[in-house]
């Protein structure tokens, strides 16, 4: 679909876009309210609340008060309510401020004043230095002579260098005051969110140009939130307004994640409803059996002899009512409360700050923090995530001759420098290609140096290092360069640009030279990318060597090439190069097919060598990692050799004789078939001295892996540990999270390019780091961080601590809400089974909201073990991984200590003040005081540090009881006039407290000791540690239960051994596809020995894709 924008035409389309009025907000002032609330009851939860709420309203069946239930319900809604309102309202405001900036455009040949909402589509805007572009626009004209102007994208796209935009080539040479009137139609497609995209053409109406159609593209446009740098002024003419510009179309909220606790909740919710409905059926039988038997034998009990149709119905209803407290209605508010403030903690966590750029930590999803304790898999980048992304030219090999070998920098060799010196043409063509090949973007600075705008650290590394080899890229004004080299000015036209792409693997840039007046083509790219269209005759082997040599180094290589071109040739393909541009559909493709018609017969100048330095922290934060049980894949679009090196150096894989490679290759389905079945039968052979093996895989042979042999590539995943997959492409990236996550792995993936982002919004959790590449994967990911070391602290500590915390405060919540409705249902066996309820209205209202809330929210700061034990023993991480804390074995203990407290509790309070002892309300406020100090001492059992605000929030809960409970004792018509008073003033009430409290929780404390002693977990071992202030050397594997492989792959048909180890296998000798490649001596890492992440009573079922 297109789009025809009319330049300078106010009224063509008016009517047909939008204007440039930006709207975030969710809601408006009229329908805030209704929607909100739609938005509330989509949820079941909230719609069983509601028909509860709503049944209660019926005065024949509802036991109690229908504010016990209304009131709790709307108070939770108005919290919900309130925080969606408060986040509308601000965005309202940022919304306002933007709308209203003023900004210039030409109406009727005019320069006007207005406010940016009011922009249309076809107006022309006029900019100044560092103003904010309000719309997308495409460039017109600039102060600069020969069109061209700076912007600064970081708020689009996280970049903060500077890029280059200049006007069409059919803009060129219009004077200012004819801008004002200039006339023509822009044929763009429909508005998307690609920001690196724009396929476009524009026609200039006469007189300025006879129809001619200029090709457009994403350079020759202004995109919003960018901001003019450098550039006096700019003026372009608006395409995309409004929220249908690029940055307005990405605008959006993300799909929900669900977290693996969050799923067992709400299984576990499952489990309770069921429970539920046959408590109360089996209840509303009995109840109308009693009522049909023995009620009508009672005197007080008048029933009418003709009963209306749903007679039958209403003790059923009454237990439904009084049941409907088993399923807790502020678990979600509270689960939603304790979940912002993990990710507050993650945000003001000092020791995550990275001190070099002041980067702090920022958790952009609130909602995920348990799912960091549970991570099984990290998928990796490479560049800029495990390395520095600092960029040193080290080496280069010209023409074969090899400098910087001696000492590791090839800027000090000394036969280079000879070379540099001499003008050996060899030499100066591959620092010619160094300096010009790129969109380096040279400014000089105000004392006079030049200083370089890269939007790749590459090309910056090679444009610097071209300067220290006297190849200095002077200036750039633009199409025009100039290069001073050995005190000489050269002079360079660039004619065409052929943009790298992840397909193409290359650029390269077609010149004019202005004192020759020759055209040459030089090209630079990655050495598959290169070496196939070298000329013929040229020997290429010593490149490829190089290429090799410097891989082994861990080294990034670049090969450059160039090529004469004769001008007709040029003029011939610069045609179809210019047709190719004009395309709206397959632009991209068609301008590929174009270039491949150009980049060939090359020749092979060189290679360059450029490092990149792991960062700090890399391979001790892997190696804890590791041994928290977590694998590692990585997932690089650098060569193999590089980035096996780099796997080597962090600790990534182990070194011989403990590490061992498997290799994946080939270039058909065949090839990669039989490679990959001699991988799989490797990794399932079992010796007795296990290996920590990994396989290696490129692009090219994943893709075809995928597309054929994808059952048993899911299969090699679910075997392997670790894998280091090169040149893949980021959808290859995004793959191969979906696969792991298909195998039911809880997938964290970490990056710092734009080329991370579908991986990281893939994966279970994303991680962006803040790096050299910009902030887009920071922005897309759920959490950002400054450096790969903080990722350890972020999983061991902040993720463990919010799982621990999160699976305290479901089971918690639930265990209150089952162990007033147990007593409930005792009371009814001594009522008639007739749905009366043992509390009043204000006890079961306040019991959820106030009485049992407070103690259980300040568990947030509660820690089991201390930081620096759970960093030094990441092996604890299994716990968690395995869902030992919150799975159904764990919550049927919740469930039974709920019931045998109920049985406690009303027991000993039948006992105690039941029949003509007292009356029903004090029976009920016995109870329920039994209930609240049983759950104050519940609280301070499971908490294990305990700091002022937890002793407060327990014990002055207490307090707050009390004081409650005076007051509506003091107030007549509240039903519980002076009941308070009554029952604070006899011994027999503080007996049965005390009684209470030692018949409920002395079996859970010996319990506990029982379990401490004899039979205590690593957990409890750290613990006593901690507690007697002795380190603990090593806590010895941690063992669990066997993964089964076969229930794993049953799917795919794969016959497996029952009892493989579960981490590591050898290589088979003498394969004849499966590499073996041997690292040397080495250290062994400590691996944590477990490839299962949970109990076999979890079976994962590995979903066939």
């Amino acid at each position: 679909m297109k789009r025809f924008v009319y330049i300078n035409d106010d009224e063509a389309s008016k009517e047909l876009y939008c204007d440039n009025r930006i709207s975030n907000r969710k809601y408006t002032l009229w329908n805030f309210l209704p929607k909100n609330l739609w938005e509330q009851f989509s949820r079941f939860m909230n719609q069983y609340f509601l028909l509860i709420a709503c049944l209660q309203l019926w005065s024949l069946i509802t036991p109690v008060n229908p504010a016990s239930t209304w009131g709790p319900l709307i108070f939770i809604f108005a919290v919900s309510a309130s925080k969606e309102a408060w986040d509308d309202y601000n965005r309202y405001l940022s919304d306002k401020k933007a709308n209203e900036k003023e900004v210039w455009v030409v109406r009727r040949g005019v320069k006007k004043h207005i406010q940016a909402q009011d922009i249309q589509v076809g107006n022309i805007v006029w900019l100044r230095e560092n103003d904010e572009v309000p719309c997308d626009l495409v460039l017109l004209g600039t102060s600069d002579s020969q069109g061209v102007c700076y912007v600064e994208t970081a708020a689009l796209d996280g970049e903060t260098d500077l890029k280059t935009r200049i006007i069409p080539s059919a803009c060129t040479g219009i004077d200012l005051e004819l801008l004002h009137k200039i006339k023509g139609v822009i044929e763009c497609p429909k508005p998307d969110k690609d920001i690196r995209r724009f396929d476009a053409n524009v026609r200039l109406f006469p007189p300025f140009i006879d129809n001619d159609v200029c090709p457009l593209t994403i350079k020759n446009t202004l995109l919003q939130s960018c901001y003019l740098r450098n550039t006096e002024w700019a003026c372009g003419v608006a395409i995309y307004t409004g929220n249908e510009t690029k940055l307005g179309m990405s605008r959006g909220i993300p799909e929900p994640k669900l977290t693996a606790v969050d799923a067992m909740i709400d299984k576990l919710t499952g489990a309770i409803f069921v429970f539920q409905i046959v408590v109360v059926m089996v209840l509303g039988v009995a109840g109308n059996v009693w009522k049909d038997t023995e009620a009508r034998k009672q005197w007080y009990v008048r029933y009418p002899e003709e009963a209306p149709w749903y007679e039958l119905l209403v003790i059923p209803l009454r237990f439904e009512l009084l049941c409907s407290i088993m399923i807790p209605i502020s678990i979600k508010v509270s689960l939603d409360l304790v979940k912002g403030l993990y990710a507050k903690f993650i945000d003001w966590d000092e020791e995550m700050m990275d001190q070099d750029t002041g980067t702090p930590s920022h958790a952009a999803n609130t909602a995920i923090s348990e799912d960091l304790g549970q991570v099984e898999y990290i998928l990796t980048d490479k560049t800029g995530t495990l390395t520095d992304n600092r960029m040193i030219f080290r080496r280069c090999c010209i023409s074969g001759i090899f400098y910087g070998n001696e000492n590791g920098d090839a800027l000090k060799d000394r036969q280079l420098l000879n070379a540099v010196a001499s003008g050996a043409p060899d030499v100066t063509r591959f620092l010619t290609v160094m300096a010009i090949c790129n969109t380096v973007i040279p400014v000089q600075s105000k004392a006079g140096d030049i200083l370089y705008k890269a939007q790749s650290q590459d090309e910056d590394a090679l444009v610097n290092a071209a300067a220290k080899l006297h190849m200095v890229f002077v200036s750039k004004n633009a199409n025009q360069l100039e290069i001073r080299f050995n005190g000489l000015i050269l002079r360079y036209e660039v004619l065409e640009t052929l943009e790298f792409t992840s397909d193409r693997k290359r650029m390269s840039v077609v010149v004019k030279d202005c004192q020759t007046g020759k055209i040459i083509l030089l090209s630079k790219g990655a050495d598959e990318a290169i070496l196939p269209y070298a000329c013929a005759g040229q020997q290429t082997r010593t490149i490829g060597e190089a290429v090799e040599q410097y891989a082994q180094l861990g080294l990034r290589t670049l090969c450059l090439a160039w090529r004469e071109l004769k001008e007709d040739e040029y003029v011939e393909w610069s045609v179809m190069f210019k047709e190719a541009n004009s395309v709206l559909v397959d632009r991209e493709w068609r301008v590929a097919e174009v270039c491949q018609r150009l980049e060939y017969d090359l020749q092979v100048l060189g290679v360059t060598a450029i490092e990149d330095r792991l960062q700090d922290g890399v391979p001790e934060t892997i190696e804890t990692l590791r041994k928290a049980g977590i694998n590692f894949w990585m997932l690089t679009g650098d060569k193999q050799n590089t980035a096996i090196q780099i796997a080597l150096s962090c600790n990534f894989i182990s070194p011989e004789p403990k590490g061992q490679l498997l290799l994946i290759d080939g270039k058909t389905e065949e090839e990669v078939c039989r490679s990959l079945e001699r991988v799989l039968l490797t990794m399932r052979i079992t010796t007795s001295e296990p290996k920590d093996v990994a396989f290696v895989i490129d692009g090219w042979a994943l893709e075809i892996a995928l597309k054929y042999h994808r059952k048993d590539f899911v299969e090699l995943a679910i075997l392997s540990r670790t894998a280091i997959c090169c040149r893949v492409t980021p959808s290859q990236k995004a793959q191969l999270v979906e696969i792991l996550k298909s195998c039911d792995y809880r997938t964290l993936a970490i990056g710092d390019g734009g080329n991370d982002v579908r991986m990281i919004q893939q994966a279970d959790i994303g991680v962006g780091i803040s790096g050299r590449e910009g902030l887009q994967a920071a922005r897309a990911a759920d959490y950002s961080i400054g450096r790969f070391r903080f990722l350890k602290r972020l999983i061991l500590v902040h993720g463990r601590y919010s799982y621990n915390r999160t699976a305290f405060l479901s089971q918690y919540s639930f265990y209150k809400s089952l162990l007033i409705c147990f007593i409930q249902i005792f009371f009814s066996f001594i009522s008639g089974v007739s749905g009366t309820s043992l509390f009043n209205s204000v006890s079961l209202m306040a019991y959820n909201v106030f009485y049992t809330s407070i103690p259980v929210l300040v568990s947030v700061l509660d820690k089991d073990l201390s930081e620096a034990t759970v960093m030094q023993h990441p092996q604890i991480l299994f716990y968690c991984q395995a869902g030992r804390l919150l799975n159904p074995s764990t919550f049927a203990g919740w469930f039974g200590r709920s019931l045998f407290h109920a049985i406690v509790v009303f027991a000993i309070s039948i006992h105690a003040y039941a029949y003509e002892k007292s009356e029903m309300e004090e029976l009920g406020m016995v109870a329920l005081s039994g209930c609240i100090w049983l759950q104050a001492f519940v609280v301070a059992l499971e908490t294990n540090s305990f700091t002022v605000l937890q002793h407060m929030a327990i014990w002055g809960n207490l307090v707050v009881f009390y004081g409650i409970n005076w007051l509506f004792s003091a107030i007549p018509s509240s039903g519980m006039y002076t009941i308070m008073f009554r029952l604070c003033s006899q011994p027999s009430y503080w007996i049965t407290m005390f009684l209470i409290v030692g018949a409920g929780m002395g079996p859970i404390l010996a319990l506990k000791y029982f379990r401490y002693t004899y039979r205590p977990s690593k957990i409890n071992i750290l613990q006593q540690a901690e507690r007697m202030g002795g380190p603990i050397m090593t806590l010895g594997n941690i063992e669990p239960q066997q993964r089964s492989i076969e229930k794993e792959v049953s799917p795919l048909s794969i016959a497996l051994p029952k009892n493989r180890n579960p981490v590591y296998e050898p290589l088979l000798s003498d394969s004849p596809n499966a590499t073996r490649r041997s690292f040397g001596p080495g250290t062994p890492l400590e691996f944590f020995q477990s490839q299962s992440r949970s109990s076999s009573s979890y079976s994962r079922n590995c979903k066939d894709n």
